[in-house]
């Protein structure tokens, strides 16, 4: 099955650039690391506001599941998605998908972390996407399928540069799926920094 997270490609773009200093989560969110091949990013996670995109996320860490999987879709001034394939673009076996959150009402803004998704609005599992942009085309605007948008759960707080890093890698067809990294972009592991 092809995860995407949107057809259409139309996004308001900010300037491309690194974070100069880590952002201060929120207090009693959880924060996570994920270390990739290409460096470490550290992602708050929103469990006020997206409690069942945030506790699915944490079981899946919590259940070993991301470290061999690669970020398998990068669109260089979009997204950059993982989480769901091993580097030969085999599908990794998911828990049930979960309730789609993006009534939520956050913004896909540059440096938020999704939960990627099918057309099928309830038909995320374990792959999330990172914005590069401001993806105003990815926000919840209404109920009807087209409207609902897609659950922004986190925020990139420090490695922002190593976002940029990966959205910079050249990218090809393989396997029936396109903007695939050339050079595969693997997560390491994941942990629960507090």
């Amino acid at each position: 099955m092809t995860w995407i997270v949107c057809l259409a490609f139309a996004a308001l773009q900010t300037p491309p650039g690194t974070q100069t200093s880590a952002l201060q989560p929120a207090a009693g969110n959880p924060v996570v690391v994920v270390e990739t091949s290409a460096g470490s990013i550290t992602i708050e996670l929103f469990k006020e506001q997206a409690p069942v995109s945030v506790e699915n996320f944490l079981q899946y860490v919590k259940d070993g599941f991301y470290p061999g999987t690669i970020f398998h879709r990068v669109v260089s001034g979009y997204v950059i998605q993982g989480g769901g394939y091993a580097e030969d673009l085999t599908e990794k076996r998911t828990r049930p998908p979960i309730q789609n959150e993006a009534d939520n009402k956050i913004a896909n803004r540059r440096g938020t972390v999704a939960m990627a998704r099918t057309r099928a609005l309830r038909s995320a599992t374990s792959q999330f996407y990172i914005n590069l942009a401001n993806n105003a085309s990815l926000d919840f605007t209404g109920y009807s399928p087209e409207e609902f948008g897609y659950a922004v759960f986190g925020r990139v707080i420090a490695g922002m540069d190593v976002v940029e890093r990966i959205a910079a890698t050249p990218t090809a067809d393989r396997g029936g799926m396109a903007n695939v990294p050339v050079t595969p972009v693997f997560i390491k592991g994941v942990t629960v920094k507090q």
